[in-house]
């Protein structure tokens, strides 16, 4: 061992107090000297942590309050704990857990639940002469506004979102789903950061394997600390670890949370996000936009078929490109390739090269709009493609085609409703465009078989990605490819999906 190592390991610290083994094994004393040592031992080094003390008429300590003052509110903690407990103590009142004018208030004796709530902003009261605690909530439960999405604009429909704090998430959903039916699982994920995680479902409509599932792949998870959705995203989906498609719907959007509740679906809300985890999804899933149940169902038909146009546009319109250009020149017409051939003269890269660095200067692109400040970032993206482009072009190193072809795929890749969807649509190209570019059509055909066979062997949660094609269900095709009028009595559209539960009992049936 070297020396600087030799001398890290001597001069750590030993074991600290706030190791779980330790505070379970303690418990308050009635000594509140001792209780005010141990506290300050345990977030020895925090700034935050505050210890008030209270004196009888005789100068004794009565009473000590500690918190920390980052997590509570100031206007909380003085009305409901130093006021009332100030006023028992100059009138030789007695003042218990019964008497505090907060109804989540708890009396605990276990240190490892006393941290806990301290942690969530709760004030701790220790009483001379009782070997237990009252916790009273004084937490500081201040949130920023309730926004449009803006990751899922819309013209009609319902302009609030989620936000950070999960209790106020909980309660729009509640405001369009009005039962006792809906519930909510909590669990706590996350060894330091101990993340509340929130299973949400309607008993009756969601699926028991389904709910069941989840449960136990949310108790599984062993990580250290959960800061956003994405964590529980990645740890859940172990069984399938590297898909192209999404086997998570992600939004930030109430009305789609409610209405994928109403389909028999699985709302799972994470804590300091506004981004909820929806499960079992299907492919059609990621093609559907909430808009779509707010206009008129020709028209959301007919918008539906736009997007999955514009879904083949984005995967195999450059490959196409490079494989027609490269091999098989006698597909295009004469006055056409007439005019591609002069177009490249002057540009000396192949074209499978030429379109691949094209593709990944718009994502560059793209991504720089994205991270840049809102003000100019779309400037900066939509200057910069056009700048770029033409200055190409006019220096011989790209052609004009390849940058029609590649602007109309970035173009047609906006069109899809779901980010997270669309993210693995764009992966699909760079792919498809290498086999185009080794084997012509032939490659083109096989990057198709090779993503159907990935579709369809693919399951969200035990439901088939390709539900109901493959399995094939003439009732869930209402709300696939077309978008069917809603029945007198009928709130929404069938569900995309039948789950395994259902599936199972069908083919009993039959």
């Amino acid at each position: 061992m070297t020396t600087w190592l030799r001398k890290w390991f001597v001069s750590s610290p030993p074991l600290m107090v706030e190791d779980k083994n330790i505070l379970e094994k303690e418990v308050v004393t009635s000594n509140i000297e001792q209780n005010e040592a141990f506290v300050k031992q345990m977030f020895l080094g925090c700034s935050d942590l505050v210890c008030h003390n209270i004196y009888e008429v005789d100068g004794k300590v009565q009473r000590l309050i500690v918190y920390l003052e980052t997590l509570t509110g100031e206007k909380k903690l003085s009305e409901l704990v130093l006021k009332p407990y100030k006023r028992s103590a100059e009138e030789s009142e007695t003042w218990d857990s019964e008497s505090i004018p907060v109804v989540k208030s708890v009396t605990s004796s276990n240190w490892a639940d006393i941290v806990k709530l301290m942690l969530r902003g709760y004030a701790i009261v220790f009483t001379a002469g009782e070997a237990s605690a009252v916790c009273i909530p004084v937490n500081n439960l201040v949130h920023r506004s309730i926004e449009e999405p803006s990751s899922e604009p819309v013209i009609r429909g319902p302009k609030e979102g989620f936000i950070e704090r999960q209790s106020v998430n909980v309660g729009l959903l509640r405001n369009y789903i009005r039962t006792p039916r809906l519930k909510t699982e909590a669990f706590t994920v996350g060894e330091i950061t101990e993340t509340s995680v929130l299973v949400t479902y309607i008993e009756g409509l969601a699926d028991e394997s389904v709910v069941n599932q989840v449960r136990d792949k949310i108790a599984s998870i062993q990580i250290d600390g959960v800061l956003e959705s994405g964590y529980i995203q990645e740890m859940m989906r172990q069984d399938n670890p590297f898909p192209l498609f999404p086997t998570f719907q992600v939004t930030e959007r109430p009305d789609v949370v409610a209405g994928g509740l109403l389909e028999g679906r699985v709302a799972i809300l994470v804590d300091n996000t506004p981004f909820v985890l929806v499960v079992p999804v299907t492919f059609w899933t990621g093609m559907q936009a909430s808009e779509d149940y707010y206009l008129s169902y020709p028209i959301a038909t007919f918008v539906r078929w736009i997007r999955f146009i514009f879904l083949f546009i984005v995967v195999f319109a450059p490959s196409f490109f490079v494989a027609v250009t490269t091999y098989h020149q006698e597909m295009i017409p004469t006055s056409l390739l007439l005019s591609i051939a002069s177009a490249r003269e002057p540009v000396p890269l192949p074209i499978m090269i030429e379109v691949l660095l094209m593709e990944i200067m718009f994502e560059a692109l793209r991504e720089a709009g994205l991270r840049l400040p809102r003000t100019i970032g779309q400037t900066v993206s939509i200057v910069g493609v056009l700048v770029i482009g033409q200055a190409a072009v006019q220096a011989g190193i790209i052609s004009a085609p390849t940058v029609i072809v590649v602007s109309t795929t970035g173009i047609a890749a906006f069109v899809i409703p779901r980010f997270n969807f669309a993210n693995g649509i764009r992966l699909l190209r760079f792919p498809i465009i290498f086999l185009a570019g080794s084997l012509g059509l032939y490659g083109i055909a096989l990057g198709f078989l090779g993503i159907l066979l990935h579709v369809v062997h693919l399951k969200s949660f035990g439901v088939p990605y390709f539900t109901p094609v493959a399995p094939f269900s003439i009732r869930a095709l209402k709300d696939a490819w077309l978008r069917f009028p809603r029945k007198n009595g009928v709130g929404l559209s069938a569900p995309t999906y039948e789950s395994a539960t259902k599936a199972q009992q069908r083919e009993g049936g039959e």
